[in-house]
């Protein structure tokens, strides 16, 4: 089949080739992300793959539908860039990865909590110019802190495992609880009374018009003073300039994201030589307490290569006319 790959970097090429190397599908990359002004590169394509910041609205898909595209297989778990009503209308099927390496982004959640509570960042900054002075550096002990699980699927689980490691009490939060959360013997909270007692929060659930800006100005000023705060799920989760107004007042006591929700006009390219124009981004990566990651939590080798394996599955599956196991529908 041939497959329009939108999004693609040199990086991931290798993964995809590597997973069709009996050569079932033909491969077709551009750097481009998918948007209505390069949709007409996918004209003619039985296929198109797209990732997280690729926007598949009505008019895109109106007109890969007029370019014969029958299949749009997303490289990711989630979906919100997509109009599904408006796939079905056009009798597009729409693919995903349900899972890959749910350890990779619990684990860079860590990482990220890891290095903005004991200065990481901070004190590599120093010792390379030779500084070795501790003032500023002090962080505190996990061990016996209350971290707070927001959405409780397989990479909430993950985190959960790895705080109770560290000697935590977690909580969650999710409207669908988890019997794997459970049965690790932790119990759920509302939401409020997550804010009030969490030392860490760790976003982990997906963005839809429900969780859109699920922390917000009210969530963190019922937040404990000098909380941290982490998010490697989406970027709509979290309103920005809230959290800038949190962090400049101290209310909050860390930001660590590897995620934004504007991250489309900036992630996934070298903008080093350039000038962003995104006030917004500039004020939070100014602050000593924040870290900010490209989008990289799921890019370990393990995680690629089921992204990858799993999207041309899906692709053969539907060439095959085979039932689409990781098809998302209306609901």
């Amino acid at each position: 089949m041939e497959v329009a790959i939108f999004s693609s970097t040199r990086y991931e090429r290798r993964y995809l080739d590597e997973a069709n190397k009996r050569g079932e599908h033909k491969l077709h990359y551009f750097d481009v992300s998918l948007e209505l002004d390069t949709v007409g590169l996918a004209a003619g394509y039985d296929a198109v793959c797209i990732f997280v910041n690729d926007k598949a609205d009505a008019q895109v898909l109106g007109a890969l539908h007029k370019g014969g595209t029958r299949l749009l297989a997303l490289r990711c778990t989630g979906f919100n860039n997509v109009d599904l009503d408006a796939a079905a209308k056009a009798g597009i099927k729409v693919v995903r990865v349900v899972t890959y390496s749910p350890n990779s982004v619990a684990e860079h959640a860590v990482a990220l909590l890891l290095a903005i509570n004991r200065k990481v960042h901070r004190a590599y900054n120093r010792t390379r110019d030779s500084n070795f002075s501790l003032d500023g550096l002090t962080g505190f002990d996990l061990c016996g802190k209350t971290v707070a699980v927001v959405g409780t699927g397989k990479i909430g689980c993950v985190f959960a495992k790895i705080m109770l490691g560290f000697g935590c009490r977690v909580i969650g939060f999710d409207p669908y609880p988890s019997a794997e959360f459970e049965a690790l013997g932790l119990s759920y909270a509302k939401l409020g009374e997550i804010g009030e007692n969490a030392d860490i929060i760790s976003l982990h659930c997906p963005l839809t018009p429900t969780t859109h800006h699920i922390i917000n100005s009210e969530t963190l000023k019922r937040a404990k003073p000098g909380a941290i705060l982490i998010n490697t799920s989406r970027g709509g989760l979290l309103h920005t300039e809230a959290a800038i107004d949190a962090l400049k007042t101290g209310q909050l006591g860390g930001l660590g994201i590897d995620v934004y929700e504007q991250e489309g006009d900036l992630f996934f390219r070298d903008l080093s030589s350039e000038i962003i124009t995104d006030d917004v981004f500039q004020r939070l990566v100014s602050f000593p307490n924040v870290i900010v990651t490209g989008h990289q939590a799921y890019l370990t080798h393990e995680a690629l290569t089921t992204i990858c394996e799993t999207t041309l599955e899906s692709v053969s599956a539907f060439e095959k006319n085979q039932p689409l196991q990781n098809e998302v529908k209306v609901k």
